[in-house]
């Protein structure tokens, strides 16, 4: 179930010779806002923000479908800013959102997709995924803790796993924020340098930096063997964050549009009620 996109700088993944390296991760085409003048995307935020609101009442009210965002990226990549833009506004009783970290005990005792598809969004919800069960195919291939047999089966899993959601209708959307090797530096920095955000820093991300170029490929990896119409990956050029937010409110809001919620009919006679 495919739907029209809007035009933004973001890439849909399609087959198997996708490169990650061919999408500029500065690229704000076809907007035409100044990267240092993020105001100017404000009118266009305010308006999309409006209707997503009015869109996630009426998915609420329906309350038979749900629609799952997902959201990876590098260290520093921008999902928690991602989220909150995006958010913005929205009703939270209609919205859930989970972040997953490195699994715990009695999560090793299961399947990986166990802890994930507890957290997937009931019916009339919107759920947000910070981070995801695409863990099992990214730090696990990087550092080796599974072979290439394993990673190739976690694809199967996943693809059948999101196929459930579908056939039980829960759209999907999975963003990848793509940033520079550079602007992650930048960012990590920034983190130092600012005593209000040193508690963003984490030592462990300069470790896992040394590693940018696996990451690189294994998220290439996953996103051409996880990708299709009904659930496609989008990777999104994040170094500039206006840009990227505006891309990704622009795609949730045409997904949520081609969903077409509708409220359900009373089931009582509207003009017989009298309110004395």
């Amino acid at each position: 179930m495919q739907f029209k996109l809007p035009k933004t700088p973001a890439v849909s993944v399609k087959g198997k010779d996708f490169k990650l390296a061919d999408v500029d991760p500065n690229d704000i085409t076809p907007f035409k806002h100044k990267p240092d003048d993020k105001d100017e995307a404000g009118p266009r935020l305010l308006e999309l923000r409006k209707r997503l609101n009015d869109l996630q009442e009426l998915l609420y009210a329906e309350h038979k479908r749900s629609l799952l965002i997902v959201l990876q990226a590098m260290d520093t990549g921008g999902k928690d800013g991602a989220i909150e833009n995006l958010l913005t506004g929205v009703n939270p009783a209609g919205v859930q959102v989970s972040s997953f970290k490195a699994p715990t005990s009695e999560e090793l005792k299961h399947d990986f997709l166990w802890r994930i598809h507890a957290q997937t969004p009931k019916q009339g919800h919107i759920g947000v995924f910070n981070r995801s069960h695409y863990e099992d195919v990214l730090i696990t291939r990087v550092h080796g803790l599974i072979d290439e047999k394993t990673c190739k089966q976690h694809y199967h899993d996943i693809n059948n796993f999101e196929q459930l959601l579908l056939n039980n209708g829960t759209r999907i959307l999975k963003f990848f924020l793509h940033i520079s090797k550079k602007e992650q530096a930048e960012r990590l920095q920034a983190r130092l340098d600012d005593p209000a955000k040193n508690w963003k820093f984490d030592p462990n991300d300069l470790k896992e930096r040394a590693y940018w170029d696996d990451y690189q490929a294994a998220y290439e990896a996953a996103m051409t063997h996880c990708s299709s119409g009904d659930a496609p990956w989008f990777v999104v050029p994040a170094n500039n964050k206006w840009a990227r937010d505006l891309a990704i409110t622009e795609i949730v809001v045409a997904a949520l549009e081609d969903m077409d919620p509708q409220p359900p009919k009373p089931d009582f006679d509207v003009k017989a009620q009298v309110i004395e």
